[in-house]
């Protein structure tokens, strides 16, 4: 078997060496994609060659730095000439549903980020689309992937705080988002956007609390935009009731400063509360253990620091590989993931109506 990363479980069949390689391409060249680009350059099952950007010198850039041979300004026309296994999709949402589309009428496999649409209706659209598709498709939320969430899941079901967990916090302070050029440096349509916090933010965190704890009943949100400059949301405090009964308080804001350095890493804190004990998520990545009536301790567990955020691009991209060559199930596959669209929905309707929302109102 492949090695999988620390606190992960994604790995791949061998002998390796015996296989075709996937050939996939690349569309769009922004901040984000760097991510994608160096874990697809780190992957002996996958050969990149080809990816497009509106902005053709950006994506020769691109393509110089992670050695793929060919550039496109059309996106249709690379599909034609590469003829790809797979299409990784890394641009902003208003264009995925077009590009989907395409992928889907060549017949290529698709990894798309998220978030998947501008709207939830316009997410259904695609999960219509996808639905009878002989192809397979994968949301590329790769928050789940980051190893502590791995490891906590693992420490969670080995029962080290309890038999049942109580509640999860998790605080987030990011700094990018005050003043007058908020965003301009990494993703600057995030100041125009009529959603942002939840829909493009928080949006992992529901996916994260879902995958730890299970199916939301009801959210209540409140949410305000603190900088003037922009159009949507940039604070928040979110409730979540899962039907476990265990509940979640997200409290996020991406304009104040957190008070440590390592800002990208974790994003924040996290506290997990069960029946004999604790688990602290550290802003380092490092996980501590609080047994009732005894000392916290740390754990273990150590983090890589390669790559995003432990290294979850590089394993939530293997993860979709995986899945292609063993054709098992995707963790946010289609489906799946409208669950996580359905609470993030169901956040913007409580905020707007300032009542609890049963996650089953959102249809």
């Amino acid at each position: 078997m492949k090695k999988a990363l620390p606190g992960c479980t994604i790995c791949l069949p061998q002998p390796i060496a015996e296989m075709k390689k996937l050939k996939g391409v690349i569309v769009g060249a922004g901040y984000f994609s760097q991510f994608h680009g160096d874990a697809w350059s780190r992957m002996e099952e996958v050969e990149i060659t080809g990816v497009a950007d509106k902005d053709i010198q950006k994506a020769r850039l691109y393509a110089k730095s992670f050695k793929i041979p060919n550039v496109y300004a059309d996106v249709a026309a690379m599909l034609e000439e590469e003829k790809p296994d797979f299409i990784d999709i890394v641009t902003p949402p208003v264009s995925h549903k077009s590009l989907i589309e395409l992928a889907l009428a060549k017949g290529i496999h698709i990894i798309c980020q998220k978030p998947l649409a501008d709207t939830y209706k316009e997410a259904r659209e695609i999960c219509n689309l996808v639905k009878g598709a002989k192809v397979r498709f994968m949301v590329h939320e790769n928050w789940r992937f980051q190893p502590w969430y791995r490891e906590i899941k693992s420490l969670i079901q080995a029962g080290k705080i309890g038999k049942k967990v109580f509640q999860y916090t998790f605080k987030m302070r990011l700094g990018d988002g005050w003043g007058e050029n908020a965003y301009l440096d990494r993703q600057p349509y995030f100041r125009t956007m009529p959603r942002l916090l939840i829909h493009e933010t928080g949006v992992h965190f529901v996916d994260t609390f879902r995958y730890l704890e299970g199916e939301v009943a009801e959210v209540f949100a409140n949410l305000k935009t603190l900088n003037p400059i922009i159009k949507g949301e940039d604070t928040g405090m979110v409730f979540f009731r899962f039907k476990s009964g265990c509940t979640a308080l997200f409290d996020a804001n991406r304009y104040n400063e957190p008070l440590h350095n390592n800002v990208r890493f974790t994003f924040g804190e996290m506290l997990v509360e069960g029946d004999q004990g604790s688990l602290i998520l550290h802003t380092n990545g490092e996980i501590s253990h609080k047994p009732l009536g005894l000392a916290a301790y740390k754990t273990p567990f150590k983090p890589t620091e390669n790559g995003f955020s432990g290294d979850s691009v590089y394993a939530c991209q293997l993860h979709f590989i995986q899945g292609i060559v063993t054709n098992s199930p995707f963790e946010t596959g289609i489906q799946e993931y409208m669950k996580t669209l359905k609470v993030v929905e169901a956040i913007y309707q409580s905020d707007r109506l300032k009542s609890n929302v049963p996650i089953n109102r959102i249809k």
